[in-house]
């Protein structure tokens, strides 16, 4: 297995310097992500929020208004890892729990992966949430060079840990910092744009856990919001805006290097804004729920657009337009769009799910995208085709939802009886791709954490 990777490494750095040569220049690519952040809760989408790092991309970038990931974290970040839904490989329903002992299948192959084997150097920093109980799955065994932040999928802003371990690591050490996580995440990305050599491109994942709970941030930040009556949502928004500075430090330190003009950025939400109580993670949370999905039904963990219709932008200076690209386009797509700009293979890869969105938004106009997969489990399957989206609840009660989303975006109308043909036609897209999908990963850990404790006796 080493001296593959070491061929295969070689020829891939071949690659990039017959590509230098000849004038055409891998970009930088900085993906940026943000952690239950509603669609809305942007300056640019018009919120209150002070969010101008973030606007200022989108102004002099391609908004991408159509863009949707999972329902979940794990499923998202796994669907933007290896271009696949997360249908194929068992992460398709919740999120990898605590005490979950599985990851995101060492057989996928991933993005970072592709890039380092295009000659790319790879650097994360912040959330993985793809697999914490076996290093196999950690990020420096799936292609990242350097790691700095969390593992699972919530920590405390200020200690670090969950359930009062440390879940803060660089490399694969645990380590003891000070210090509020969104900052130090947005310091460490300005540490390592600032150290890069520039020999070769480079890749960075920035996965903030803002503004996911629990609501913390420094009160420096939640002076910004006193005028904000609601608690939550003060606190909420003072989390966003601390993230937007941290971005505006990563865009200094890519200007101050040089790698401004030669570094596409890329910024989506992993899933909409929580709506409820049942998704906001391990922590208590009282009071109302702050995110705002706009006119968007529901949230976080729902397939309604609420759930997965997300914030995305790219910009890259006079290479990608300022603009708008319209059209769905999916989570899935983005690693065969920064394989094209970075001229990595995807050889490896299993089948795709995703498609190469990098002509349409350099170029503008609309997505090629004609159907989208929202997710498909055990008991439900959302699908769309065109403008008709299915959202279809098999187990008991059953429920039939159809909806024109060109006509009714915030899905208030059910056509379901109106259009039984269209119906017909997504759920057996919905059965085939049932016939296709692997089985929760989940499913397992649930049983044994259930059936594994200890018995609970009055007055014991």
């Amino acid at each position: 297995m080493a001296g593959g990777t070491a061929i295969t490494a070689a020829a891939a750095i071949g690659a990039a310097q017959r590509a230098v040569a000849a004038g055409d220049t891998p970009p930088n690519i900085v993906y940026i992500i943000s952690d239950d952040q509603g669609w809305k809760d942007v300056g640019f989408h018009g919120s209150d929020i002070l969010t101008p790092n973030i606007d200022k991309l989108a102004a002099e970038g391609t908004q991408m208004t159509d863009f949707y990931a999972q329902p979940l974290c794990t499923p998202t970040r796994a669907a933007l890892m290896t271009g696949r839904y997360p249908l194929r490989y068992g992460l398709q329903l919740g999120v990898i729990p605590s005490g979950g002992k599985y990851g995101l299948d060492t057989e996928e192959y991933l993005l970072p992966q592709a890039m380092k084997d295009a000659g790319y150097r790879t650097a994360m920093v912040g959330k993985w949430h793809l697999g914490h109980a076996d290093t196999k799955y950690w990020p420096r065994s799936r292609g990242f060079d350097t790691f700095y932040g969390a593992l699972v999928g919530e920590i405390d802003y200020f200690d670090h840990t969950a359930h009062g371990i440390t879940d803060w690591y660089r490399n694969e050490e645990v380590i003891e910092e000070e210090g509020y996580a969104t900052t130090l995440f947005g310091q460490e990305a300005a540490r390592v744009v600032e150290a890069h050599d520039g020999a070769a491109p480079l890749f960075l994942y920035l996965a903030f856990t803002a503004p996911h709970t629990p609501f913390q941030v420094p009160e420096e930040y939640l002076a910004r919001y006193a005028h904000v009556a609601d608690e939550n949502r003060r606190t909420y928004s003072a989390m966003i805006s601390a993230m937007d500075d941290e971005i505006g430090r990563v865009l200094a330190a890519l200007d101050s290097k040089g790698m401004r003009d030669n570094t596409l950025i890329v910024f989506q939400s992993d899933n909409g804004g929580v709506k409820s109580a049942s998704f906001t993670g391990e922590s208590a949370v009282s009071g109302d729920l702050p995110a705002d999905n706009g006119p968007y039904r529901d949230g976080k963990g729902s397939t309604y657009e609420g759930g997965t219709l997300v914030t995305a932008l790219m910009n890259w200076p006079g290479k990608v337009p300022a603009g708008e690209v319209t059209g769905m386009m999916h989570v899935v797509d983005m690693l065969p769009t920064l394989a094209s700009v970075a001229g990595a293979s995807l050889a490896q890869s299993k089948q795709l799910d995703g498609m190469d969105m990098w002509p349409t938004i350099r170029d503008g106009g609309t997505s090629p995208r004609t159907s989208l997969v929202y997710n498909v489990d055990l008991t439900s399957g959302t699908v769309r085709e065109g403008d008709m989206k299915l959202v279809w609840t098999a187990s008991l009660p059953p429920m039939v939802e159809l909806f024109d989303l060109a006509a009714d975006p915030g899905e208030t109308t059910n056509l379901a009886d109106q259009k039984p043909d269209v119906v017909a036609q997504l759920q057996a897209e919905v059965l085939r791709l049932s016939r296709e999908m692997a089985m929760p990963l989940l499913f397992p850990t649930m049983v044994a954490i259930t059936y594994s404790q200890p018995p609970i006796f009055a007055g014991r």
